[in-house]
């Protein structure tokens, strides 16, 4: 329905997208993997700080989206971060992202309980 809170998740550049639509008074929460933050020509540079509401997921090892730019982001938005041993896609730790977002839900009033039984 329309009056529904959003839980947003984003990838890359999806992370940035997620970010910069959190603005809106519905989104309640946030879980970015590898966020494409602060990047030379992406037009928004300043985002939303939600605090707790956010969570970023971030690989030491990032070839794409420099950690020091999830790391500028969680100092100045107080924000969860997570590093992880891993590259820009993460895949060699899919069981670690996957212990995470689920934490991350049982963080939100009423989330952990949605999906199929």
């Amino acid at each position: 329905t329309e009056n529904q809170p959003v839980i947003l998740v984003g990838s890359s550049m999806g992370g940035y997208v997620s970010l910069v639509a959190a603005s809106h008074p519905r989104v309640i929460s946030a879980f970015l993997m590898a966020p494409a933050l602060y990047m030379p020509g992406y037009q928004h540079q300043q985002y939303p700080l939600l605090g707790d509401r956010v969570t970023i997921v971030h690989g030491w090892h990032d070839e794409i989206v420099p950690v020091d730019n999830a790391l500028r982001f969680a100092r100045e938005g107080d924000c969860t971060l997570h590093l992880l041993d891993a590259d820009h896609r993460m895949l060699d730790q899919l069981d670690e992202l996957c212990d995470l977002f689920e934490m991350f839900l049982k963080q939100i009033p009423g989330a952990g309980n949605a999906g199929p039984d």
